[in-house]
């Protein structure tokens, strides 16, 4: 097949059983990559740095025989500008770290390269991963913001100029943008992936995070970083028995369009036959959010101690957060861990049987203007919780803007959370 296969109706996946089939080439869908970012990057700014087309070709060809035989076949990555690579510099979005070039790869990045994928580029995150916004668009709406932190990585999934990426979150930097730009966006149970050769921001709440089209993906390159037999094999789709759904109310402020949304997808869950169980949690989920942002603010402070020394290159929301968690009694920090550890297992306890939480992604949709990333505190409760989560894309606004809705899984239970998010993503589809 010559390069002008459209990518636009394929995951990663889905590329892979084509190549083996004889459909298309890597070189094709390499072709087809680069095409749509040299047509639509200068309006969506995804990339922070990037490899040439010759340049990639050059690359793959050099060990073709290698790629070929791989589970991944030279596939092209996107990788959050947070996280170290060894060919391309890592500058995690801030004139501090301008230049700095890692001596070797993330483990993620070493992995999924390990099995045969190909770093196109370092995607566009804002500083630090925190709230001071990149050049990113969102491809939905050039208007609009993509979310952040992990701006380009959503924003290249979204708009078919990779088919996989790599995020991060420590709030809602995965979700969040995931859900604004219309993508699969997945973050494990805390603990689940290696973190050495990422930035850190605070420890207890970071977490790595896979960006795809399809959540067959997503499982696909969940095998790959856990070292575990992977396959490009139709994944199987579970539907739920049960789902315990929590309204954006339980959480913070909600459009009635993301709660016209929820509401939806609850009837079409009802429809077939999955047993629905409203969350009624008072202020017990929502008490989380401060939590959260107790929890980071104080660990925020203490990691990020060479950059406080050069407080003229920070912006004024991450210096107040650092003010924040330098004036904090550590009497509060640990209330705050322990707050969110009984909050989780008392969710459970809730509705034992739940197979999946379901609740909204974010507030609305991405917010128009380029000054701000949106509010985070949809997905603040349940990455305090460590618990594993997945945005699932399908819904829209009357204009065809995404309104991203979240599955929250139990922890360690992260296979099942994706088998019901393929059969739900399907039901929204």
């Amino acid at each position: 097949m010559n390069k002008s296969i459209d990518v636009n109706e394929m995951g990663l996946c889905q590329m892979l059983r084509a190549i083996e089939e004889g459909d298309c080439t890597t070189e094709a869908i390499i072709h087809a990559c680069f095409d749509r970012i040299e047509a639509r990057e200068s309006e969506v700014g995804a990339w922070q740095k990037k490899r040439t087309r010759d340049e990639y070709l050059a690359y793959y060809r050099a060990d073709k025989a290698f790629f070929d035989a791989s589970l991944l076949k030279g596939l092209p990555l996107g990788v959050k500008d947070i996280i170290d690579t060894e060919e391309m510099p890592t500058e995690m979005g801030s004139s501090i770290h301008a230049g700095r070039q890692p001596v070797e790869d993330a483990t993620c990045v070493a992995l999924i390269r390990a099995a045969g994928g190909i770093v196109l580029g370092k995607t566009v995150t804002t500083e630090f991963a925190y709230f001071k916004p990149g050049k990113t668009k969102n491809p939905a709406d050039l208007e609009r913001t993509p979310g952040g932190s992990s701006s380009g990585s959503a924003a290249a999934i979204a708009d078919n100029m990779v088919p996989m990426a790599l995020g991060s979150q420590t709030a809602a930097s995965v979700i969040r943008p995931a859900a604004y730009c219309g993508a699969i966006g997945y973050v494990g149970s805390r603990g689940e992936f290696s973190l050495r050769g990422g930035q850190p921001l605070a420890q207890s709440l970071d977490s790595l995070g896979l960006f795809a089209r399809n959540v067959e993906d997503i499982q696909l390159l969940r095998a790959i970083l856990l070292r575990q037999p992977a396959s490009i094999k139709a994944s199987e789709s579970i539907a739920p028995k049960c789902v315990l759904v929590c309204r954006g109310e339980l959480v913070g402020e909600t459009s009635p369009a993301m709660e016209s949304a929820t509401q939806k997808a609850v009837d079409k869950l009802k429809a077939q036959g999955v047993k629905v169980v409203e969350l009624d949690a008072a202020n017990r989920i929502k008490d989380m959010v401060n939590h959260h942002i107790n929890i980071m603010a104080w660990e925020v402070c203490r990691n990020l101690v060479i950059e406080s020394f050069q407080p003229n290159q920070l912006s004024d929301p991450l210096a107040t957060l650092m003010e924040q968690g330098l004036t904090m009694d550590r009497s509060s920090y640990v209330a705050s861990l322990e707050a969110v550890q009984a909050c989780r297992d008392w969710l459970w306890r809730y509705v034992p049987k739940a197979d999946a939480i379901l609740a909204p992604a974010a507030p609305d949709i991405a917010p128009l203007g380029h000054a701000a990333t949106g509010a985070p505190h949809m997905s603040r409760p349940w990455q305090a919780m460590g618990l594993p989560v997945i945005n699932v894309p399908g819904m829209k606004d009357e204009n065809g803007i995404p309104l991203g809705l979240q599955l929250i899984g139990k922890v360690r239970e992260d296979d099942d959370l994706l088998s019901h998010a393929s059969w739900f993503k399907e039901l929204l589809n």
